[in-house]
């Protein structure tokens, strides 16, 4: 079968399941079950005879000589044992449970994936099926999971900032589905790869944390198609909370978008020995400052995970650039501290969840220093008068073009100021209240034109992110006034 056919024919039957009430997380989840199984069965024959560690009795084989009940049967039992084993196995089943009530579409499925050699298959064509399903399931509101998935033309973007290096390692400790892994794969890949470090970034270069099971799974799922790790390695994504203790290793490149939003209740203890007390406890003395804002959190964690010549992409909403208290120390030790030296200013209109206003920060770790490493911060402002929507005109990466070419990834001194790319000094950001990075320079074309107005829908649209957002920064007064 030809590639487009293979695809059509998969996301064919997902529409059957959607038509019985079964969502794109639930149809991913069964398909990530039974391709692995079949793929496991495809990789213990000829000519790899891989010993994939699924014992005999729950192998691919055993789900297609069975049908009806008795299929059902089977399927939830070998989901149940898997669950049980080590390694990526027991990672990809971990709580795994049948959400097929039919029967006869569980055979129809199980057909489907068995009529095709997996292993047979490009790497891209398997990883375009399931990406796919990805963003179709991250579209899927009732879902939520649009908070997991960061658009792929901004990581891509990200990745071309980057320019990772082969035989370096590459951390994200909130790594959703793993998109930046995939983009840093790729990337790499494209390169004359020796052996060794073709071995390396199969098995050395990544690792992630992710603390939503499910989430972790199709993480997991993901990288196992596009060849990242393997049946008898250990899972490259750790499925726990990231910031509950100090890294115990530290990283050539951290790449990551943080879950937005302040739901979690913590108290964290600071180098300094303060506290502010909720419900759930990090005893971080590596921290610069005590905060239940959870995005200032990931930011000094990240910190925290680079190596002395570490460098950081990290995406966070607009709050991290002008909060004072210690969004203020934060910003300052981070100056101090590391060369941040770009800030991309993002649209809004580019996430699956509304009202989100966010920057990509770009820093390099340094070592300790008294004067600060940090001498002037370059931001780019990919936000006033650009207008994008999920559906009429989406993120692509020749929209984000432009930042890299001016971001100069080769060689950061040949940087030149353009009307978008401006650089400020850090006496000139010290000097500003509360240090505050959340810097503009263009006029609005919008406001103050009555006889050029935006279209009505994307005048809605506006409102609905502004409304969404403000609803955002009530939320997290209201949860910071409750009591424990």
């Amino acid at each position: 079968m030809s590639t487009n056919g293979l695809i059509q024919k998969v996301w064919n039957f997902c529409n059957t399941l959607r038509d019985d009430g079964m969502g794109y997380g639930d149809y991913l989840e069964q398909l990530t079950y039974l391709l692995f199984l079949k793929m496991a069965d495809e990789y213990s024959k000829p000519p790899y005879f891989r010993d994939t560690h699924i014992p005999q009795e729950y192998n691919w084989e055993t789900l297609t000589n069975k049908n009806g009940a008795e299929l059902e049967v089977h399927y939830v039992h070998i989901l149940s044992q898997l669950g049980k084993e080590q390694g990526m196995i027991g990672q990809i089943f971990f709580k795994a449970q049948n959400k097929i009530q039919d029967p006869a579409k569980l055979l129809k499925l199980v057909r489907l994936i068995n009529e095709e050699t997996w292993i047979g298959l490009d790497t891209d064509v398997k990883g375009d099926i399931y990406e796919g399903l990805l963003e179709k399931n991250a579209e899927d509101t009732k879902s939520g999971a649009g908070q997991y998935f960061t658009p792929r033309p901004l990581i891509r973007a990200m990745v071309d900032c980057m320019q990772p290096e082969p035989m370096k390692t590459i951390a994200d400790p909130s790594c959703g589905t793993g998109g930046f892994f995939l983009a840093a794969y790729d990337y790499l890949a494209k390169k004359e790869l020796d052996r060794e470090q073709l071995k390396f970034l199969k098995y050395e270069t990544f690792r992630g944390w992710e603390i939503v099971p499910n989430t972790t799974r199709l993480c997991l799922m993901n990288l196992f198609l596009h060849n990242i790790g393997d049946l008898n390695s250990e899972p490259p994504v750790e499925r726990n909370d990231s910031l509950i203790s100090q890294p115990a290793k530290r990283f050539d490149y951290v790449l990551a978008n943080p879950p937005f939003g302040k739901k979690s209740s913590i108290t964290v203890t600071n180098e300094d020995g303060d506290q502010e007390r909720e419900a759930l406890t990090y005893q971080r003395q590596d921290f610069w400052a005590t905060t239940s804002n959870k995005q200032l959190n990931f930011l000094q964690h990240i910190r925290a995970l680079l190596k002395v010549d570490g460098k950081a992409a990290v995406v966070l909403p607009d709050n991290v650039l002008f909060e004072g208290g210690a969004g203020e120390t934060v910003r300052k030790r981070l100056l101090q501290s590391t060369d941040l030296h770009t800030i991309l200013r993002l649209p809004t209109g580019i996430f699956y969840a509304q009202g989100v206003k966010a920057n990509v920060l770009f820093f390099d770790n340094k070592p300790a220093s008294k004067n600060p490493w940090t001498k002037e911060v370059w931001i780019y402002d990919y936000r006033t008068n650009v207008k994008h929507t999920l559906k009429t005109n989406p993120l692509r990466l020749d929209h984000l073009q432009d930042f890299v070419d001016s971001y100069s990834p080769d060689n950061r001194q040949n940087r030149v100021e353009t009307d978008r790319f401006r650089k400020f000094s850090y006496d000139e950001i010290i000097a500003r209240d509360k240090t505050s990075l959340d810097i503009f320079w263009l006029k609005d074309d919008s406001l103050g034109d009555m006889d050029n107005l935006p279209n009505p829908d994307l005048l809605a649209l506006d409102i609905v992110e502004n409304l969404e957002s403000a609803l955002d920064s009530f939320r997290q007064i209201v949860s910071r006034l409750e009591p424990v």
